[in-house]
Formats: structure tokens, C-alpha cells, sequence
């Protein structure tokens, strides 16, 4: 088993999976991607791990040693709200329809690409509501468009495109999501850098959104992203408005 001693700060993902392979696979996508994932290969593992911590999801297999995913299903729900996604190499719709019963949140075919099991992970942790267990907090996460950002891990995406900024650029991006459609005034950003304190002045402010919208593949003659607003200062535009 991968103890969690051994993995990055994220948000923590279970997967219940006897296939080590794929469960390395998982981890190595998922974890540029703002996860910690931790991997447990039979059922009664799965269901000791899933049930003892809050996590922010659980892949789960249908066929496990030692207990089959159904009941490893049934006895996480007996316990737990945490959001479930279900993997299976048969393709029998009774299954589907079985497990969707017991209570996973969604079902996705062994053959899928890494990218649908990102938008399906992301699918049922938003609709769950929560980011773990009943009755934690959600973990917060910021999106605007294509852009996704997780306060606590500090992760950025575009799209499935992991974002590798300065803590600055981070906060800079931060700041501008979380006022999305509104101009942030360079005083205002200077004032919610972390770094403020080590050379960020007013002008810089300029070099860091240079820097930041080259990253974000954004151009400053028609930026689909910031925009700058003279005398002002910047914006981030609205979700609406991306092509």
C-alpha cells in the first residue's frame, strides 16, 4: 500500500484497485493536477481506507480480491457521503445500473482516457458539493473559463494543461479570478501578494501580468484573459465571454 507519509500536499483521492499499473498511471496524471493519491489493492482495504479519513473522492473497481467493489461500495456507504467513481472492464449495463443503486456517483468503462477521468472526477466532487467526507469543509477551488485554481495545494490548470507559476504569478492569478469581471487596481493586487514585502512595487505589478499572460497563452493586443484597463488596472474577463 502507498502510505499518504510518502505523498505531495493535495486533495486526497483513494483509488481501490488490484491493477497496480493503473493505479500508478492515476497517480501520475492526477497528482500535477492538484491530487494526492493514495492506492489500496483489495476490497477490504478499500473499504478500512475509505471510511477512516476525508477524502476528497474514491475510484473504486468492480472486481477486487478479498470483496467485489459492490460491497465495498455498500459499506463506504454505510459510513461515508464521500464521492464515489466506479470502474469496470465489463461493459453489462446491469452493473452500471446495479452500482448507481448502491450508491456510486458515476461509472466510468477501464478503457477511459486520463482526460475523461479528470472531467468525471471533477463532475461528481461538484455536484456532491463537498470536497470529502459528510460534514468536512469543501476544499476550495476557483475556475474561470478553461482556468482552474486550487487555493491550498496553489495549483493551477488550463484545461488539462498543469500551470507552472511564481508564488507572485500565483497570487496575481488569485486575485483576478476571485474578482472575475471586476478591475483589480495594482494596489489592490500588490496588496494580496504574499511577496509583497520582497520587491513588489507598483510597476512590477506590470512585469508579473507580462510574465503571467504569457503562461496563460494570452495575448496583449486581444487578450482572451486579462485585460488592462489604463489608469486602472486589470480584469479578468468573465466565463461567458471566452471563445
Amino acid at each position: 500500500m502507498e502510505t499518504s507519509a510518502t505523498l505531495p500536499a493535495g486533495l486526497p483521492l483513494l483509488v481501490v484497485d488490484d491493477d497496480r499499473k493503473l493505479c500508478r498511471l492515476i497517480r501520475d496524471y492526477l497528482e500535477p493536477m492538484g491530487y494526492r493519491v493514495e492506492a489500496v489493492h483489495t476490497g477490504p482495504e478499500g473499504v478500512e481506507r475509505a471510511v477512516e479519513a476525508g477524502w476528497h473522492a474514491v475510484i473504486l473497481d468492480l472486481m477486487l480480491p478479498g470483496m467485489d467493489g459492490f460491497e465495498v461500495l455498500k459499506r463506504i456507504r454505510a459510513k461515508s457521503n464521500v464521492p464515489v467513481l466506479m470502474l469496470t472492464a465489463r461493459g453489462d449495463e446491469a452493473d452500471r445500473i446495479v452500482g448507481l443503486e448502491i450508491g456510486a456517483d458515476d461509472y466510468l468503462p477501464k478503457t477511459f482516457s486520463t482526460r475523461e477521468l479528470l472531467a468525471r472526477l471533477r463532475a461528481v466532487t461538484r455536484r456532491a458539493g463537498h470536497g470529502v467526507e459528510s460534514g468536512k469543509p469543501a476544499i476550495e477551488e476557483l475556475t474561470a473559463g478553461p482556468l482552474r485554481l486550487v487555493p491550498e495545494t496553489r495549483t493551477a490548470t488550463m484545461g488539462d494543461q498543469v500551470l507552472t507559476l511564481t508564488p507572485v504569478e500565483f497570487d496575481l492569478l488569485e486575485s483576478l479570478v476571485r474578482a472575475k469581471g471586476r478591475v483589480r487596481t495594482r494596489e489592490r493586487l500588490m496588496s494580496e501578494c504574499r511577496e509583497r514585502d520582497y520587491g513588489i512595487f507598483d510597476r512590477s505589478i506590470d512585469v508579473h501580468i507580462s510574465a503571467l499572460r504569457k503562461k496563460l497563452g494570452d495575448d496583449p493586443k486581444q487578450p482572451r484573459f486579462i485585460r488592462t484597463y489604463r489608469g486602472a488596472g486589470y480584469m479578468l474577463v468573465e466565463p461567458e465571454e471566452f471563445p
